[in-house]
């Protein structure tokens, strides 16, 4: 267990007996891998508006097919009634997710970046409704808030509620120096700014639920950990199942053959041969 009572590696949903509709809907439709909380967030869903969000890390000009199903966890949110937040890792995309890489991700310059945003920020208009309305979903940039911190000030404020130990033991990066590959003190640095993200989002927007891909499981629990243990407040993690290839593989940016969600690049062609 966690300091914050949540089960290393997750609680099974196939026999929970959801009374939200969103739950409902993510059980019925084979959205949900792991729930920090189960029993609180799905009182929570059932009682009023839930504001929940994903992040998109900014490598590629175009998400890619693995993606969709979190866009999609998004739009459940929505149609349930609860307010989807689009979070777009301007801040953290300048240190690179290590979670299930052999080596570092290459650095892009500020101006790429801004670039790859502009691009990917097309594709949610097709399947999220936003606006200023309670339930309308709204779209962040997270180097607002992680390009404002001095180093110094970043450590004293966050870095005493992670401990070496504990972020040795997730998978993410694990499973990295399992394989002997080297993790630079940079990418040792991703977990605490995305916990950052949900105690920023929880404060400004009550945001009270973080969402991913399980390889996320690790990066989500320190942030709803952190949540409850700095500001007292509930907080709620839900990853969902890895698109794969036929070998098992994860289906991402970086893999032979990705399949992306931009037109432009992927033509008809090949995104029918995948089908």
């Amino acid at each position: 267990m966690t300091p914050a009572g949540i089960p290393a590696n997750g609680a099974a949903m196939s026999d929970q007996d959801f009374k939200s509709d969103f739950l409902r809907t993510l059980q019925a439709r084979g959205y949900i891998h792991q729930i920090t909380h189960p029993a609180e967030l799905d009182a929570a869903a059932d009682a009023g508006v839930v504001t929940g969000y994903i992040g998109f890390d900014a490598t590629a000009p175009s998400l890619h097919v693995g993606s969709l199903i979190q866009i999609m966890m998004l739009r459940r949110l929505q149609q349930a009634g609860g307010k989807p937040i689009v979070l777009m890792g301007g801040g953290t995309t300048k240190v690179g997710d290590p979670t299930g890489k052999d080596a570092s991700r290459p650095q892009l310059t500020d101006e790429t970046i801004q670039a790859n945003i502009a691009s990917i920020k097309t594709v949610f208009e097709k399947f999220l409704t936003f606006g200023d309305g309670p339930t309308d979903a709204i779209l962040l940039d997270n180097d607002a808030w992680l390009s404002t911190y001095g180093y110094v000030d970043f450590l004293r404020e966050y870095g005493t509620h992670f401990t070496i130990n504990r972020m040795l033991a997730f998978d993410s990066v694990k499973l990295r120096l399992e394989r002997e590959q080297p993790m630079t003190f940079l990418e040792f640095n991703y977990m605490l700014m995305q916990s950052v993200d949900f105690l920023e989002l929880n404060r400004a927007r009550n945001c009270t639920l973080q969402m991913g891909g399980s390889d996320q499981w690790g990066n989500i629990v320190s942030g709803v950990d952190l949540v409850r243990r700095v500001d007292h407040k509930a907080a709620f993690g839900l990853t969902t199942p890895l698109l794969t290839t036929a070998s098992g593989g994860k289906m991402g940016k970086t893999a032979q053959g990705a399949v992306w969600l931009n037109a432009e690049q992927l033509s008809p062609y090949d995104y029918w041969q995948f089908w």
